[in-house]
C-alpha cells in the first residue's frame, strides 16, 4: 500500500464539555456516545487506523473499549473551550505519524454526530483515492431554506436574488450545507496547513434530519435518543 493510500480516521473529543458535562462517555443507544463514531469509522472498511485524541482519561477507556487506537492523551492547551479543531487534527495527526509513519489520508469525524452512514465515509476516501485532483470530499445536507445576511450599513439583504421568487419546496434549487464533522476525508498535507477543506472539493449530497442533530447540550441528547428510538421501532435512518 502506498502512502497515499493510507487512511487514519481522527476522531477528536475532550473532556471538559460545559453544555452537557460528561457527554462523550454517556450512555446513548446502548453504549457511550465515543462508541458511536468510533464503530462507524470501524464499519466503513477503509480506514487504517481510528484514532480518538482525548484529554480525558474515561473517553480514552470507553474509545479503546469500542476499538479505537488512543496511543497518547492530548495536551491541555489543545482541549480548552475555544481550540479550533484544526490544530487539534494537526496535533493527532503529527503524533500518529512518528509512530506509525506517514498517512495520505485523514477522515475527520465528531463524536457529537451519531447519525451517520458508515458508507459516506467509504464514499469519501474512495473519491479521494480515484480522483487526486480533489483535495478532500464531505457531506452536506440539503436544505431549501432561504438565507439572508447583514449588509455593512446594517440592512439586511437575500443572499441569491433568486430565493425571492417562492414556491413549492419541490421546485425550489436547494442549497447544501457543510457537514464535514458528519463525514469527511481530506488529504493529510490540508491537515498539516491547519486547513480542513481545501479548495478542491467534492460533496457528497446527503437528505439526512437526523444527521442535523448534534449533541452538545440536554435538549440535543434528548433529541437523538427519540430519533434513535424511532429508528429501532421503523428500520434504518
Amino acid at each position: 500500500m502506498s502512502i497515499d493510500d493510507r487512511v487514519i480516521a481522527i476522531i477528536p473529543a475532550r473532556g471538559g464539555s460545559k453544555g452537557l458535562p460528561g457527554k462523550n462517555v454517556r450512555p446513548i443507544g446502548g453504549k457511550p456516545l465515543i462508541a458511536h463514531s468510533v464503530h462507524h469509522a470501524l464499519a466503513s472498511g477503509v480506514c487504517d487506523r481510528v484514532l480518538v485524541t482525548t484529554d480525558d482519561a474515561a473517553i480514552r477507556a470507553a474509545a479503546e473499549a469500542a476499538g479505537a487506537w488512543t496511543p497518547f492523551m492530548r495536551e491541555p492547551g489543545l482541549a480548552e473551550d475555544l481550540t479550533p479543531t484544526e490544530p487539534v487534527l494537526m496535533d493527532a495527526l503529527e503524533r500518529a505519524e512518528a509512530i506509525e509513519g506517514p498517512f495520505g489520508i485523514v477522515v475527520f469525524l465528531q463524536p457529537t454526530d451519531i447519525f451517520r452512514q458508515p458508507e459516506w465515509i467509504a464514499q469519501a476516501v474512495t473519491i479521494l483515492k480515484t480522483r487526486p485532483e480533489i483535495d478532500s470530499a464531505f457531506v452536506a445536507n440539503k436544505t431549501h431554506k432561504n438565507y439572508w445576511v447583514r449588509n455593512d450599513d446594517g440592512s439586511w439583504k437575500r443572499v441569491y436574488d433568486w430565493m425571492a421568487v417562492y414556491g413549492p419546496r419541490q421546485t425550489r434549487t436547494p442549497l447544501f450545507r457543510e457537514d464535514t464533522g458528519i463525514a469527511s476525508a481530506l488529504r493529510s498535507s490540508l491537515i498539516r496547513q491547519g486547513r480542513r477543506t481545501g479548495d478542491r472539493a467534492e460533496v457528497i449530497p446527503i437528505d439526512s434530519a437526523a444527521s442535523g442533530i448534534d449533541i452538545h447540550d440536554a435538549f440535543d441528547f434528548f433529541l437523538a435518543e427519540k430519533a434513535l428510538e424511532w429508528f429501532e421501532t421503523r428500520g434504518n435512518q
